[in-house]
């Protein structure tokens, strides 16, 4: 694998720094090289490079913001025998801890700036609304429906379907009166995916979209890792519209079926009472 990486980077140097890292789906690792420290992640999956490139593409969009820090993503690589390598930027990070107020401002400034470029080319008639029409449609069909799919494809369950059913006809009533104009997303912004440095809040592994802002911020209230000085930033930026607190929900939902079909059963209970709470 070094040798392939030394030949693919045009480097003499490389060197294993002994950071290494990886969370259930990629394995990490830190070298020096000629041009400085370097991050490479492996995966040997099938669809690693379709999954690495998207990867890239959602560093490059972020970076292209100016908003908020990530790592710089340099090259995918194909090794002999089938795994693929992701190399980025080495940053030396830490938990988010001073910076969670900046943090919150910076997210806002990421989800403003598709908006501020529009108004920067200028003002179009009316997207708003259609983008409000697509964006639901889109997040049901393309979003929840497959997940649901997959849960009647495993485990058959009727409740499920039930529920989901009644869901569909009220979640266009959840966005009422709510202007969504499309902003760059994250897309997997939970407390393992934010960290910082002495210059400021860093966030890495997107899986970045054009969305509705208030579904990032659905992971991030599921498993802890961000303080009430980073939602007062945001929400200073950003306030929250009329349903945000259901639509929010909603969003939620996504996740806790994506973690059913990934990781089993233990999520069932909690996407359940979802869809029992926002069809009453």
């Amino acid at each position: 694998m070094e040798d392939a990486l030394r030949r693919e980077l045009g480097t003499a140097v490389l060197r294993p720094t002994g950071h290494l890292g990886g969370g259930c789906i990629s394995q990490g690792q830190s070298y020096d090289t000629d041009r400085g420290r370097v991050y490479v992640k492996s995966n040997s999956k099938a669809e690693a490079r379709r999954m690495f490139e998207g990867e890239m593409a959602s560093l490059e969009a972020i970076l292209k913001t100016q908003t908020i820090k990530v790592p710089k993503p340099i090259k995918v690589i194909d090794l002999p025998g089938g795994s693929t390598l992701f190399v980025m930027e080495h940053l030396e990070m830490r938990g988010l801890n001073r910076h969670s107020a900046k943090l919150g401002t910076q997210l806002a400034d990421l989800h403003l700036h598709n908006q501020q470029l529009g108004e920067k080319l200028k003002k179009e008639e009316s997207t708003v609304n259609d983008w409000q029409n697509d964006w639901v449609t889109f997040f049901a069909k393309q979003r929840i429906q497959p997940q649901m799919d997959m849960i009647e494809k495993n485990s058959g369950d009727r409740e499920a379907r039930e529920l989901w059913a009644q869901l569909q006809l009220k979640i266009p009533s959840l966005f009422c009166d709510v202007e969504i104009v499309p902003a760059l997303l994250h897309g997997d912004l939970w407390g393992g995916n934010v960290a910082e440095d002495d210059s400021g809040p860093i966030i890495f592994d997107p899986a970045s979209f054009y969305g509705h802002s208030e579904y990032e911020l659905a992971i991030a209230g599921m498993f802890g890792g961000f303080s009430s000085s980073f939602y007062s930033a945001y929400h200073s930026k950003i306030p929250k519209a009329a349903g945000f607190e259901k639509r929010l929900k909603l969003y939620q939902l996504f996740h806790y079926m994506n973690h059913w079909n990934h990781f089993g059963t233990g999520y069932r209970g909690s996407s359940l009472n979802i869809m029992r709470n926002l069809i009453k």
